[in-house]
């Protein structure tokens, strides 16, 4: 039996690389796409808008308007209060917490091959795909689940907005 060499010529693979390099610009473009545009937000020191938009619409689905209180997260601003929390964090936490709400953001879209991102789902939809993380056999999801859940339900709680709802009148030492 004889060997077929196969010649690759200095065009073919020009023609591969660029193919390879179009289809990556694409997909690219394609993710940026179905994402969409967020929202600018003044004064945020380490979110994106988007990270900003991701962190909102998870506070809003765990935390409601008009849910056992009064209030929802909107009305605390618990992205914001994210924001200013990984402020005074060191980088390489500022970077995980963005990482984790990139992976969060996609996750419609990874885990569940929706043509999706977790921002554009419905408020519903949302927290039932919040639940399979909190569920996950992956213990990267599951940590990332039960970090914001901590995080969101700390912060809304030590609001004195949402102390009369708990029936609650404050420090004992006034400051």
């Amino acid at each position: 039996m004889r060997a077929v060499a196969m010649s690759v010529t200095r065009r073919r693979l020009l023609k591969v690389a660029l193919g390879a390099g179009g289809a990556v610009v694409a997909g690219g473009a394609g993710l940026l796409g179905l994402r969409g545009s967020a929202p600018q937000v003044r004064g945020l020191n380490v979110l994106s808008d988007q990270q900003y938009r991701t962190m909102s619409a998870l506070a809003t689905a765990l935390i409601p308007e008009g849910g056992p209180f009064e209030l929802g997260a909107q009305d605390v601003d618990l992205a914001r209060a994210f924001d200013g929390y990984l402020t005074d964090e060191p980088k390489w936490a500022q970077d995980e917490a963005k990482t984790a709400l990139t992976l969060l953001e996609y996750g419609p879209l990874v885990f569940e091959r929706r043509l999706a991102t977790f921002s554009n789902l419905p408020a519903d939809e949302r927290l039932a795909h919040y639940a399979t993380w909190a569920t996950s056999s992956l213990a990267l999801r599951r940590q990332v689940a039960v970090g914001f859940r901590k995080f969101l339900s700390l912060v809304f709680y030590d609001s004195p907005a949402v102390w009369p709802n708990l029936r609650y009148e404050g420090p004992l030492i006034k400051e």
